[in-house]
């Protein structure tokens, strides 16, 4: 039985991670994990592969550090090469994440730019093709926001341009050039959020690129099903990532993740093993699909 007094207390069943509150802490965008407070953990001590994506080949956007260095990291322990890219002021967290693949036995492929640059995002797919072999396993996740707490007013014609043209136009961009070279048996794997159903006021802008990329996925996944090539994304609730201290106020990242029914924010690693799923043989009949990994918040 729950005491009523712990009803609304912080709750991680396996005791493994930090609950809220959290030190405070900020830091310049795009942020680094390094200076976290606790830092992230990408699963480098604690995910064990089982030659779930051998022989594939994986691109994966804004792979530095959060969600997507422990999706990288994975998908190299399952046995893919794994290109990804990320900003040229991120090479130090990109580093990081090159050693991990390779330290795993696979190829990596670091390649810096911007997103928000068409001919960047068609060269990216390029450089993946001609330097690694091809292409198998598209994860379109990059992401960029800034909280807003004064609401839309606040959200400059310069902060919007800059959400929609990373958030939308690289995915569009990216995704259509790698159309050429996907085969049947192919994966596009798009990182949505629980903000696409259940928009943050501060985060409006922001909230309403997921929701795009929610009806990006259906929509694609219905055009390319005759082609033999599956598209889902991933829908995060919480995740303790650069992004948050480097977006935030103070006061919001001590609290951040209280709101879920777990209690706290998800670290990078608990988002890993649904991208793993969604791109492995075993979802071979699963398409159009938004996996919820949200702490239990519950969504369409």
């Amino acid at each position: 039985m729950v005491r009523t007094s712990d009803r609304h207390a912080p709750r991680d069943p396996g005791g493994l991670y930090p609950t809220p509150p959290l030190p405070e802490q900020s830091q310049p965008h795009p942020g680094t994990g390094e200076r976290m407070e606790p830092m992230p953990d990408h699963g480098e001590n604690s995910y064990r592969g089982a030659d779930r994506m051998t022989g594939r080949i994986a691109l994966i956007t804004g792979a530095d550090s959060g969600i997507g260095r422990a999706v990288a990291l994975a998908f190299a322990r399952e046995g893919a090469d794994v290109a990804f890219c990320y900003l040229p002021e991120e090479q130090d967290d990109a580093d990081t994440t090159t050693a991990l693949i390779e330290q795993a036995g696979r190829r990596a492929l670091p390649i810096a730019g911007d997103l928000r640059d068409q001919a960047f995002c068609n060269g990216l797919v390029a450089r993946c093709v001609e330097e690694l072999g091809g292409l198998d396993v598209l994860v379109n996740n990059a992401a960029y926001q800034m909280s807003q707490p004064d609401g839309l007013a606040a959200i400059s014609t310069e902060q919007f341009d800059r959400v929609m043209r990373t958030n939308l136009y690289g995915m569009f961009w990216l995704t259509r050039s790698a159309l050429a070279h996907l085969r049947p048996g192919a994966v596009i794997i798009n990182s949505a959020s629980v903000q696409a159903y259940k928009p943050s006021p501060h985060l409006l802008d922001y909230a309403m690129t997921k929701a795009a990329i929610v009806a990006f996925t259906h929509g694609l996944a219905l055009q390319l099903a005759p082609d033999g090539i599956r598209v889902n994304a991933v829908a995060p609730g919480p995740v303790w990532t650069p992004l948050i201290p480097a977006t935030m106020d103070e006061e919001k990242v001590a609290h951040f993740g209280e709101q879920s029914p777990l209690g706290r924010a998800a670290q990078p690693a608990e988002m890993a093993p649904a991208y793993v799923f969604l791109a492995s043989p075993g979802a071979s009949y699963i398409t159009g699909e938004i996996l919820n990994a949200t702490g239990g918040t519950p969504l369409p």
